[in-house]
């Protein structure tokens, strides 16, 4: 499979904190990746590192170009946007669209107006006035309008209610991506993210512990439930992650296991995250 961006250990301290050890990665082109970590596991460092923001030490490839601190060469291709908190509360909604135009070379005016018809966006409006739900509008239009081949997204929906992640990455899926683009999107909520994700990325205390098509990852893992009068036996084959349900108990496991009226099922990507880093569902 083709790559996009190539990480060859790639590490990076702040004064006692070792935020990333050695990261190698293969990042693959037109796939939409999720790299998942709790807080403090090394995410936003990375995203930053990718983007030339921090230095660090080893060697970042983009289509086999190093890249360098502070290298705007790169957002011809790439947008990064970290948060709706980025947006600029004083500034107005029309301000905030031509900033972002007049420091992007990628902003497409054709998508950009389209979008602004359809938004009922006030123009006029401070964007610190505006409701969530009008942030994540304005949000989702700046991401829309740039026409590059690599999307990184920070933590993109906190803050927002159900109702307006759903809408968000529905939005991205519709009108963003094809397999000619790339999408990045770094969190620790996996629950909103699972559906949209072809491969997986789990990075903890700076170091990466898998990276992998989520459908073959999931290919070796089963989730068995069973009541919870069978728990002490389900537990005799040491499963990988175990935990309490409404009177039965579930389990990861990577064979299908002969417990009595035991039910098998496809992992879920959290508990497969949790087998791997540690802690309970």
């Amino acid at each position: 499979m083709e790559s996009i961006m190539e990480i060859k250990g790639v590490s990076k301290r702040f004064k006692n904190v070792q935020a990333l050890d050695k990261v190698d990665l293969s990042i693959p082109k037109g796939r939409i990746i999720g790299l998942l970590g709790k807080n403090g596991a090394g995410k936003s460092t990375l995203m930053r590192c990718r983007l030339g923001f921090l230095k660090y030490e080893g060697e970042i490839l983009y289509h086999g170009r190093p890249i360098g601190q502070n290298d705007n060469r790169l957002f011809e291709n790439i947008a990064f946007i970290p948060d709706v908190s980025a947006l600029d509360d004083r500034l107005t909604v029309q301000q905030t669209i031509s900033y972002i135009k007049g420091v992007n070379p990628c902003w497409n005016d054709r998508k950009a107006d389209a979008m602004l018809l359809k938004s009922e966006l006030p123009l006029k409006q401070k964007v610190k006035t505006l409701s969530k739900g009008m942030k994540t509008k304005l949000y989702l239009l700046i991401v829309l309008s740039l026409d590059v081949e690599f999307l990184l997204l920070d933590e993109p929906t906190i803050g927002l209610d159900i109702v307006f992640r759903k809408e968000f990455f529905n939005t991205i899926l519709g009108d963003f991506f094809d397999e000619s683009k790339t999408i990045l999107v770094s969190t620790h909520q996996v629950d909103e993210v699972e559906h949209i994700l072809q491969d997986i990325i789990f990075i903890d205390k700076g170091r990466i512990l898998l990276s992998e098509d989520i459908e073959a990852l999931k290919s070796r893992y089963l989730e068995v439930k069973v009541p919870r009068e069978y728990a002490a036996e389900l537990k005799k084959h040491n499963p990988l992650q175990i935990w309490e349900g409404l009177g039965c108990v579930h389990a990861l496991v990577n064979q299908k296991l002969d417990l009595p009226n035991a039910e098998h099922g496809v992992p879920q990507l959290k508990d497969l995250f949790l087998a791997k880093v540690g802690g309970e569902s």
